[in-house]
């Protein structure tokens, strides 16, 4: 009986060292979990727990990676980062609008380039976060492709061909040729302008041709005090552009004061000195 108490004890002692594994005695220290954080989803917004799993692993995956390829783990965590950016599930729902693809390609491939991922790093990370009807459209452009062709240029363009459309990209483009101030502040100018832009590149490839675009769009009454300049950095000239169309609302100001002024001046003077009829004389001229 002695005995089988004995055996017991150490039993029991054998579990309590495995379960202190991690401790400072074992000098080995386990693995922190990320904590997890809400994903949005693209193209459906039921939340389902496995698509957040899914994404947490392939995010681990990544920050292991960026890790390897550094010698340490990233300066922040990626779920921190992915908090800023935001790491989107693409169902690719029939219907999806092509902007919202358009958004979700555009905000994969900044997380990847954050991270600094290679090529086939961003391609597998893109992959990770098809669902649905995306991920076996792309089981079948896969299937389809031979292996030495399948990179992350070529999954862009086929998912762009797939979800954005020519169509869509065409209308863009045309947008931003015909794009001009307008009603827009210069801010908001530069705002559309450099959205747009993304659909131009070959056409606004350098800081000289987008220069030379944005001045053309800009107010007559602000490009013919921005354009002897011949300002051609980009940044430069939006900033003097918004000081231009300060200049400019300061003097509209100053004579709709003025324009006051000269009406309370009128209405004063016709009110005093203004007018009078001559009394009509009597009696023989």
């Amino acid at each position: 009986m002695s005995t089988r108490g004995r055996g017991r004890g150490i039993r029991g002692r054998g579990r309590g060292r495995g379960t202190g594994v991690g401790s400072e005695g074992s000098g080995h220290m386990p693995e922190m979990e990320a904590p997890a954080s809400p994903v949005t989803e693209t193209g459906s917004y039921d939340r389902a727990g496995g698509d957040g799993a899914l994404s947490q692993a392939m995010l681990r995956v990544l920050e292991r990676v960026a890790g390897a390829s550094t010698g340490s783990v990233a300066r922040k965590s990626i779920p921190e980062r992915r908090g800023a950016n935001g790491a989107e599930i693409f169902r690719g729902i029939s219907g999806v609008a092509p902007s919202v693809a358009k958004y979700w390609l555009e905000v994969v491939e900044r997380i990847m380039d954050d991270l600094d991922c290679t090529a086939e790093e961003k391609l597998k990370g893109a992959v990770s976060l098809l669902r649905d009807e995306a991920y076996q459209w792309w089981l079948t452009v896969r299937e389809g492709t031979p292996a030495d062709r399948i990179t992350w240029d070529f999954f862009k363009t086929a998912f762009q061909g797939k979800y954005v459309g020519a169509s869509y990209l065409d209308a863009q483009r045309k947008a931003f040729l015909n794009l001009v101030q307008g009603n827009k502040s210069v801010a908001e100018y530069e705002a559309k302008f450099l959205r747009l832009s993304r659909y131009a590149r070959g056409i606004v490839a350098t800081d000289y041709e987008r220069c030379v675009r944005f001045e053309d769009g800009l107010w007559d009454e602000l490009r013919v005090l921005i354009a002897p300049q011949r300002e051609r950095d980009f940044a430069t000239l939006v900033e003097k552009a918004k000081i231009a169309e300060e200049v400019k609302h300061s003097e509209r100001q100053n004579r709709d004061k003025d324009k006051g002024k000269n009406k309370r001046i009128f209405r004063t003077s016709g009110s005093t000195g203004g007018f009078q009829k001559r009394p009509r004389l009597e009696g023989p001229v």
